[in-house]
């Protein structure tokens, strides 16, 4: 299994280098599921991680305030939400 993930971290790189940073997204996914496999991290645990990830994603979005010649960021924090 480690092999796949290795070679899936190369595929990512390589999608992302190459401009296509949406397949680069799914890629890195695949990663993530793979390696709470591999690492058999609880789904009570990542939801933990998440939580706290969004937290402070939130926190520094609002402590960010453009000032009006700066406009406004280009996108906000993206949030991943478990589904089984």
């Amino acid at each position: 299994m480690h092999e796949v993930l290795v070679t899936l971290e190369e595929c990512q790189k390589t999608l992302a280098l190459g401009g296509d940073r949406v397949t680069a997204q799914l890629v890195a996914v695949a990663i993530l599921e793979l390696r709470i496999k591999l690492n058999r991290i609880q789904e009570s645990e990542f939801r933990l991680l998440c939580d706290a990830m969004l937290q402070e994603a939130q926190a520094s979005h609002l402590a960010y305030q453009p000032r009006p010649e700066e406009g406004p960021p280009a996108r906000g924090p993206v949030s991943l939400k478990l589904v089984k």
